[in-house]
């Protein structure tokens, strides 16, 4: 199996033209390996097969490098931890937050810090609510919300002055509407090595 992820990942990496040195490579299979191991258990995702999991989660992931800056990220409703422990494996110089408010994926996501050695993840087991205006992060992603509005709503009071952001969408959504003192700074179509689904990566920020 880790040869075939090895190649899947490798096949990826090639697609989106990005190079990533032994170490980030060989965490991003074990990271998969860990997750179709413990996926037969807790049902993390509803995908099963490990290579798929490299395409639909991993590479995805991967996908919205071009827009990731940090230093700080939260990840809200991350779940297994996509996309920021994915950000974190090949970023870093990131602090990423990983905030779920389901404990089983909470307890994934410290067991893939424990045997990776991840020193700048932080896995949160907390509802976007409850977290204290105290925690500021400079970039905010989502791969989870169904809706954009209730995504930036929620999570505005941990925005840092001059933050952004990321939501990854899987199509266009003409009924998702902004609040007013919110504007869309950015809007980009994602293409997924091996996936013909529809990706889309929406950028927003507070108004000038």
């Amino acid at each position: 199996m880790i040869a075939q992820l090895e190649t899947r990942l490798d096949e990826g990496l090639n697609a989106l033209s990005l190079t990533l040195d032994a170490t980030a490579r060989e965490r991003l299979v074990q990271y998969v390996a860990l997750l179709h191991k413990w996926n037969r258990a807790y049902n993390l995702t509803a995908v099963r097969d490990p290579n798929a999991m490299m395409t639909r989660h991993v590479i995805d992931s991967l996908t919205i490098l071009p827009w990731v800056k940090g230093p700080r990220i939260l990840d809200v409703g991350s779940g297994p931890g996509l996309p920021g422990m994915i950000l974190a494996i090949v970023r870093p110089e990131l602090q990423v937050s990983l905030l779920d408010s389901n404990g089983k994926k909470v307890r994934f996501q410290k067991q893939v810090v424990m045997e990776l050695g991840l020193s700048n993840v932080t896995p949160l087991h907390e509802r976007i609510e409850a977290l204290s205006e105290d925690q500021q992060f400079d970039q905010i992603t989502s791969r989870a919300f169904s809706s954009l509005n209730d995504f930036i709503s929620l999570s505005r009071h941990v925005l840092a002055d001059g933050g952004e952001w990321l939501a990854m969408r899987g199509r266009v959504d003409t009924d998702d509407v902004l609040p007013d003192d919110i504007e869309q700074i950015g809007s980009h179509d994602l293409s997924v090595p091996g996936d013909p689904g529809e990706r889309h990566l929406v950028r927003a920020a507070l108004r000038r």
